[in-house]
Parts: C-alpha cells; structure tokens; sequence
C-alpha cells in the first residue's frame, strides 16, 4: 500500500483523532496509561475520574492498596494495578518532584510501563515523535499487510516507522488506533465504513 494513500484515507476517516484517554495533570496520563493494558478507555475513563478526584499524586503515594483497588477494580487486575499505581506515585516523587520526566528510560523502568505506555506519555506530553502499537495498532497493521502476522509488536512499530514519515508517526498511531476500535474492530469488522476496503485481503473482511 502506498504510504500516500494510507495516511489520506486515515485523515479522511479520522481527520481530528487524538488520545481518548482524560486527564489534566501529566501523571494522570501515565496511570490511565497503565490502567488501560487490557481495559478500555472508555471504562478507564470513568475510573480515573472518580481516581483522580479522589487523590492527587502524594495522595496516591500515600493511599492504603485497599483503597485503590476498590476504585480500579473494574479495569481488571487491580491488584497488580494498584501496586503499580502507588509504587509510580512514590517514584515520581522522590525523583522528579511529582514531575513525568521526558525520560524513555526512567519510564520503562517504572513498575507496569512498557514500551508502548513510554511511547504515549512522550508523544502526548513531549511531542516525542513515536509510534505506539497497541492492539489495535497490532491487528489493523496485519490486516493490511503493513506487517506481518508473525511480527511482534516490536517488529509492528520499526516496520510503521519505516514507512509513515516521522512528522506523522503520533497522528498515525491515534488514528490507527480509533481505526482498529471503531472500524476495523478484532469482532465484525465494520467493513462497510472502512476506506482501505478495496485494499484489504484479510480473511476477516465482510
């Protein structure tokens, strides 16, 4: 597929795409961040608002677990997530003041952030160009042979990056990914909505 013609048909599909993930404090994106692994955003959404109303960052350092899991209970794991969430919490502040740093390695080395939660947090926060794949990002890749179905999520992002420019890999990742959970969905794909229709080969086509 034509470069050109994949981010055309993505702009024309989601001209205004962006994180869906709320928050207001740079921290908060880095929870919802962690809360979303296996979770919609939807459902962290709704989570995080009675989370972050409840605590700000010292709060959250210094919540007893039970408390935090009974909020986050229904994003699935909670236990690990509210171990995550204290333990980022504490760390922030005794390295960086509260403060996300733009910081790939200080990231990843945090408790529940991987590469791909890194990659949002620096994109949205720092404007870092990067290119996270998600799920979504994962499975609409492979169906348009953007990757290949043996790739790993690694391998998804080094073949996006060679071949969407740098300027756009942050606009890409947003719009691929409202792509894969609006449109090109993992069940009954919505072909009929779809613009690359008439380039997709996929045994899941409609």
């Amino acid at each position: 597929m034509k470069i050109n013609n994949l981010n055309a048909k993505l702009d024309e599909m989601f001209p205004d795409a962006r994180c869906e993930l709320n928050y207001h404090r740079d921290y908060e994106l880095l929870i919802a961040t962690v809360l979303s692994a296996q979770c919609t955003d939807k459902r962290v959404n709704e989570v995080t608002k009675e989370l972050f109303n409840t605590y700000d960052i010292y709060g959250l350092a210094n919540a007893e677990k039970k408390d935090i899991e009974k909020i986050i209970r229904s994003c699935g794991s909670h236990t690990k997530k509210s171990n995550y969430i204290i333990s980022i919490a504490k760390s922030l502040i005794d390295n960086y003041n509260g403060v996300v740093p733009n910081n790939r390695e200080y990231l990843e080395s945090l408790p529940g952030v991987g590469r791909k939660t890194a990659n949002v947090v620096l994109s949205n926060l720092f404007n870092v160009p990067t290119l996270a794949v998600d799920t979504h990002v994962e499975r609409v890749s492979k169906r348009l042979k953007l990757a290949n179905k043996k790739d790993s999520v690694l391998q998804v992002e080094h073949k996006l990056e060679k071949i969407i420019p740098q300027d756009l890999w942050s606009r890409s990742h947003h719009q691929l990914v409202l792509f894969g959970r609006y449109i090109c969905k993992a069940r009954k794909p919505d072909c009929d909505r779809c613009s690359f229709y008439n380039d997709c080969s996929s045994k899941d086509k409609k």
